[in-house]
């Protein structure tokens, strides 16, 4: 009778450390490799960028701005990660990837796909509104291995240029998580190439919309570690005061931590953007 009492208790233990295991999310611009960053191009670096994502232990990593080689790079150096993404010029692998790694140990990958974010986004390689160049949205729907629970994760990076595309990018993006997510929770990185004083980033949160995201620096549990700034241009440090940088949430989650990670190497940042992390719980 103690052993069956015993065999219960642990089962309950169990099942209520897997449904508090914490999910370790990443959005990471990784620059991508010009060779006329000199000491900073993606060759002096990309040990580096790998490194941060496994010592912070990430499960969930959305990364922008990454070549096809840099891909098979940061592949071979997280070995038991996957990933998932196309190259946003050719919907293979030409231009940069706004893709999804994961790590095959905590999650299974159970199906995903790209749009553009353009007035219509299933056609390929296609500049949306006053956009510079072809944009992209990644989206992956997860099983986690401990907890049962299945959520989706949406990756993103907003033009630099276009004012009208970056608002535009904001209402496709809400709308589109509505009709692929449905009431599954979600958590979207990217970089937004907006703060929270602008207008994408203030139409991704309105509180008016029931559609609306929630920025996990701003609810999360601890207080925000690092700097506030995530863009630092390969100069000494963040160039702004503010974010561009950002990981959401939508409908369900608890965030524990949130942090901008600003290590060096003999004072040279593994990228012109600081990954960000997000430690959630759904």
């Amino acid at each position: 009778m103690k052993k069956v009492a015993l065999i219960c208790s642990f089962l309950v233990w169990y099942a209520a450390a897997g449904a508090q295991a914490p999910l370790h999310v990443m959005t990471f611009n990784v620059r991508y490799n010009n060779p006329g960053d000199s000491l900073n191009a993606w060759p002096y670096r990309k040990a580096n960028a790998a490194s941060q994502i496994l010592f912070h232990e990430v499960h969930l990593l959305g990364v922008q701005e990454a070549l096809h080689g840099q891909m098979e790079d940061l592949k071979t150096a997280l070995p038991r990660y996957k990933y998932f993404g196309v190259g946003r010029t050719d919907g293979k692998t030409a231009g940069e990837y706004s893709a999804i790694f994961w790590d095959t140990t905590r999650l299974q990958w159970e199906k995903g796909a790209t749009f553009w974010l353009a007035e219509h986004p299933d056609s390929v390689g296609v500049k949306g509104w006053d956009a510079a160049l072809p944009r992209i949205v990644t989206w992956c729907l997860f099983m986690d291995k401990k907890t049962g629970k299945t959520f989706y994760h949406f990756n993103t990076h907003f033009d630099h240029m276009g004012k009208m595309a970056r608002a535009e990018s904001a209402r496709l993006l809400l709308r589109k998580v509505s009709e692929i997510a449905g009431k599954t929770p979600v958590v979207i990185t990217g970089d937004f190439n907006a703060t929270a004083e602008d207008e994408p980033i203030k139409i991704l949160v309105d509180a008016t919309n029931k559609d609306r995201f929630t920025d996990t620096k701003g609810v999360s549990k601890t207080p925000h570690y690092g700097p506030d700034g995530t863009f630092n241009g390969f100069t000494a440090k963040e160039t702004g005061n503010l974010p561009i940088d950002h990981i959401f949430i939508k409908d369900k989650g608890i965030v524990l931590k949130h942090a901008t990670l600003s290590e060096t190497w003999a004072g040279r940042f593994s990228s012109d953007h600081f990954p960000v992390l997000a430690v959630l719980q759904f």
